[in-house]
């Protein structure tokens, strides 16, 4: 059974769904691990934390990015130990510390949030690894850094290792992620290189790190144009680099993040024709749950809005390009028509596609939306209007169903 009688099938049930195809998903993760070896992967749970995901990509050996209490737990549950889920984001509470220090590896974003983890390890009456983001004095194009909400600047983290009366917290890794969906593996690559000499500093600083993570950055081609990420290239140069610092820091653990490259193209959000309209010469087709069900295609619209420039800047995860998207129907015919795709929300900004040709749509037929694997369900706002929240379905390898 191919993927499109899956959704004919699967839509006789649900008027609206996402479907995953963990056949991609195994695809996708195996590429990464054949291309990088020496390399350890972290999977970013807030793209896609479904359960099902979660299980597929931790079993290929990937650890957990989390980005909050709930995705430690979330990656616990999915059964990942202490030592593979990695707990990286700004504004960690004393609860959030308090609830994951024994169950994850905390990666401070500031020097008050070491001081609430040194005040966590004195009421535990324990000592704790921790590991640094660091906000580096350079950005993928240029030598020199710039102000972010994420990490603590360079110079800062450099001063605080060498004068820090912090005696229950060790620093024992570092962490920098500066940009998402780069599809140049050349400027990947330049990167890389740079993140291996901040390693050998703040190995020297902290007197040994047991882990690098290099974030994340790889890309994958959502428009029709876009060349896929060039992993043959990254992996050559990742071999010589690796080599080279693991001369200088032979126990240090390295790792790359990733997210939408595993599991993005896994995933197609099926929607169902309500009704269809014709106002003022203008054909309306109206579907189930777009906007409060996949809200990337409607966030596009509302930016390209707002500008002229046909290649407005990308603004991840909640817009990257102008045609991100592609809309497919499973209607057989030759009749066409030039049709404006909503949704059934009482907002005007409902809107998913303008003024693209597509063969006849009638209440009942389906549309079928790519690129919805990751960043899809976990951003739309399901309970606006209290509408009937979209399954999540899940196609295993053999061929069946898991909600």
């Amino acid at each position: 059974m191919n993927i499109y009688e899956v959704i004919t099938k699967q839509s006789q049930i649900y008027d609206s769904f996402y479907l995953y195809d963990e056949s991609c998903i195994l695809d996708n993760t195996q590429k990464l691990l054949d291309s990088f070896p020496g390399v350890e992967f972290l999977y970013s749970v807030k793209c896609n934390p479904n359960t099902n995901v979660l299980n597929c990509v931790f079993g290929q050996g990937f650890g957990a990015d989390a980005a909050s209490l709930g995705e430690v737990l979330l990656s616990c549950k999915a059964g990942l130990p202490k030592e593979k889920i990695y707990y990286s984001a700004p504004g960690k509470t004393l609860k959030d510390i308090r609830e994951s220090i024994e169950k994850s590896f905390l990666i401070a974003d500031s020097i008050d949030e070491i001081h609430r983890i040194q005040k966590v390890a004195e009421e535990m009456d324990i000592k704790v690894k921790i590991g640094l983001r660091i906000n580096p004095d350079f950005t993928y194009l240029t030598d020199s850094g710039v102000s972010s909400k994420f990490g603590i600047d360079e110079d800062q983290a450099a001063e605080f290792i060498t004068n820090s009366s912090c005696d229950r917290v060790r620093i024992n890794g570092i962490h920098v992620h500066l940009k998402s969906q780069e599809l140049d593996a050349n400027i990947l690559a330049g990167y890389h290189k740079k993140m291996f000499v901040l390693a050998e500093k703040f190995d020297k600083l902290c007197g040994g790190l047991e882990y690098l993570n290099l974030g994340s950055g790889i890309g994958i081609p959502y428009e029709e144009g876009d060349a896929p990420f060039d992993l043959s290239y990254l992996s050559s140069s990742m071999e010589k680099e690796l080599a080279g610092f693991k001369t200088i820091c032979s126990d240090t653990k390295v790792m790359i993040e990733v997210g939408r490259f595993a599991v993005c193209k896994s995933g197609v959000y099926v929607t169902k024709v309500l009704d269809r309209k014709v106002s003022h010469g203008k054909t309306y087709i109206i579907l189930k749950n777009t906007m409060n069900g996949f809200i990337r295609p409607s966030l596009a619209k509302m930016v390209l809005s707002y500008t002229n420039e046909l290649s407005p800047k990308g603004t991840e995860p909640l817009f990257t390009s102008r045609n991100a998207f592609s809309f497919i129907t499973l209607k057989e015919g030759d009749e066409e028509e030039t049709v404006t795709l909503v949704g059934n929300l009482c907002t005007s900004a409902d809107v998913i596609a303008e003024d693209i040709t597509l063969p006849r749509l009638e209440a009942g037929d389906l549309v079928v939306i790519n690129n919805a694997g990751g960043y899809a369900a976990v951003l739309s706002p399901i309970q606006f209007s209290s509408q009937e929240k979209p399954a999540e379905l899940f196609l295993t390898a053999k061929g069946d169903i898991t909600v």
